[in-house]
């Protein structure tokens, strides 16, 4: 084995394993959408979950089909590219098939719009403003207002040179002092 490709087989050894180790260090980074409670976050999770296998299966194909590509065309296999400059049929297939994957993906997607808008018969109207570690709730029906900020605790623990290991905070940066309060079974409007 020359000393090239000894140097290619070690540094690709390293990159695996360096690649391999931040999936461990990462373990707890949350990378995809927490889903919710509602109807309606279950249809938006649903929705991105569908499209991400969607684009995810787009990615691999056409990594594929690249990858081996240069794979078995490379120049030093002897390869020589094939000069041609018109094809209807091409064409025709990389346009269809981007406009049937856009189909496929907005009718769901639009599903989901109608369903999210459909607020007509709501009992009760509320407005959310979100402010730098506070929220503003307005219940425009019943003319009550009140701000709620990020809770103590967590406040406390989020400044620098605090002294507080933030993993000790049950629910780090996820609890206000005063939380927004809803009706169960019940169809709430949302203003902005």
């Amino acid at each position: 084995m020359s000393v090239i490709k000894l140097k290619q087989t070690v540094l690709a050894v390293i990159a695996v394993s360096l690649f391999l180790a931040s999936g461990t260090a990462l373990a707890d980074y949350a990378l995809n959408l927490t889903e919710g409670v509602t109807p309606t976050s279950h249809r938006v999770y649903e929705l991105h979950m569908a499209i991400l296998y969607i684009v995810t299966a787009i990615g691999v194909v056409v990594f594929g089909v690249m990858g081996w590509s240069i794979f078995h065309h490379r120049k030093s296999k002897g390869a020589v590219a094939h000069q041609f400059h018109h094809s209807t049929m091409t064409e025709i297939i990389w346009t269809t098939v981007p406009i049937l994957i856009l189909v496929v993906i907005a009718v769901p997607a639009t599903k989901t719009l109608i369903f999210m808008e459909q607020t007509g018969d709501a009992e009760m109207t509320i407005k959310v403003t979100g402010y730098q570690w506070k929220w503003k709730y307005d219940y425009l029906d019943e003319g009550i207002s009140f701000f709620s900020a990020l809770h103590q605790d967590s406040n406390e623990a989020r400044q620098m040179d605090s002294g507080i290991d933030p993993h000790t905070i049950e629910n780090y940066l996820l609890d206000v002092d005063k939380p927004l309060v809803l009706p169960v079974e019940t169809k709430i409007r949302t203003s902005n």
